[in-house]
């Protein structure tokens, strides 16, 4: 699991990487959740514009955290999502509670 993060402005951005999937999903939302537990920020951003995979797993990525920041009053928002994620985040309806923008490619 590889990832990245930074704070600017009150905004968490965690930049994903890979393929998410049953082996890796676990680590991502322990890592996420710490992160956002560590800076308590108002929008957390989950960028998935190097995540080639997902499969249900990453929609657990998202729900838990999520359920962390409405927790907390703030915001969550997915971004750069590929094609393949897409769909399977189209599948879940998941759009529908997580503000997501597919990567322009």
């Amino acid at each position: 699991m590889q990832f990245t993060s930074f704070l600017q402005d009150g905004r968490l951005t965690v930049a994903l990487t890979g393929e998410i999937d049953h082996h890796r999903a676990k680590s991502y939302i322990q890592a996420i959740a710490a992160k956002i537990e560590a800076y308590a920020p108002a929008v957390c951003v989950l960028d998935f514009q190097e995540v080639s995979f997902v499969d249900s797993s990453g929609i657990a990525v998202v729900i838990n955290a999520l359920r962390q920041m409405t927790r907390m009053g703030g915001k969550l928002l997915v971004t750069g999502l590929r094609e393949q994620p897409m769909k399977v985040f189209r599948a879940s309806g998941i759009e529908k509670i997580v503000d997501i923008k597919e990567a322009v490619r």
